[in-house]
């Protein structure tokens, strides 16, 4: 087994995250503004985040993957295209791989389609948010960086206000939003975080976003 470290790990997709990570046996780092009380066999807190780059090179030499499950946006303001470079760097260095939480909004309604927070569907409330995780996306495809790291983008009807069930079931797609016959898009958080794992401890998707769902 591994060690994985999580930034933004306190957080519900963080958190299922370092849960179904732990289950596989996997030694995990969960870095979180705050350090939570929780202890658990192989779980191990360190207070942080994404702005420390003295943490980042430490994490990254004692973990095989970084996950970063971090906003894209913060205080009206794009907040994860500013460490990209350094996330690259670091991950050149040490060989530790980059996996990336992303968002629904930036995937495609359908082939040749509109993005999914171009429709008129989409809650403002959430657009910033979206668009920042894209440029972050586009600035990962932009580098010519050595490094490895991988995007998982969720099935529209995903978060912490559905948290949904464990079913060990989940598809992958491309740059298509994902649905079900009845044009549900929807994936639980933990089977969110199966997906991710599975990615984590089988490469496929090397350099590249893909989407998971029901």
């Amino acid at each position: 087994m591994s060690t994985i470290a999580i930034i933004g790990a306190s957080g519900y997709v963080g958190g299922n995250i370092a849960k179904e990570a732990l289950s596989r046996g996997h030694e995990v780092i969960a870095v979180s503004r705050s350090t939570p009380p929780e202890t658990r066999d192989g779980l191990t807190w360190r207070r942080g985040d994404i702005a420390d780059e003295g943490l980042l090179r430490e994490l990254a030499s004692q973990a095989s993957t970084i996950v970063l499950a971090v906003h894209g946006a913060a205080d009206g303001e794009d907040f994860l295209v500013k460490f990209v470079p350094a996330l690259l760097d670091i991950a050149a260095d040490s060989g530790a791989r980059l996996g990336f939480v992303g968002g629904a909004g930036s995937l495609f309604v359908s082939e040749g389609g509109p993005r999914l927070f171009d429709t008129p569907e989409f809650p403002q409330a959430f657009l910033h948010e979206a668009q920042s995780q894209l440029r972050a996306l586009d600035a990962l495809r932009a580098s010519d960086s050595p490094a490895d790291w991988f995007y998982v983008s969720p099935a529209a009807g995903f978060g912490s206000y559905a948290p949904g069930e464990r079913t060990g079931h989940y598809r992958t797609g491309g740059e298509v939003l994902l649905a079900d016959e009845n044009g549900t898009s929807f994936i639980s958080g933990e089977d969110y975080a199966i997906a991710f794992l599975d990615e984590i401890e089988n490469p496929s998707h090397s350099g590249s976003r893909f989407g998971v769902a029901y």
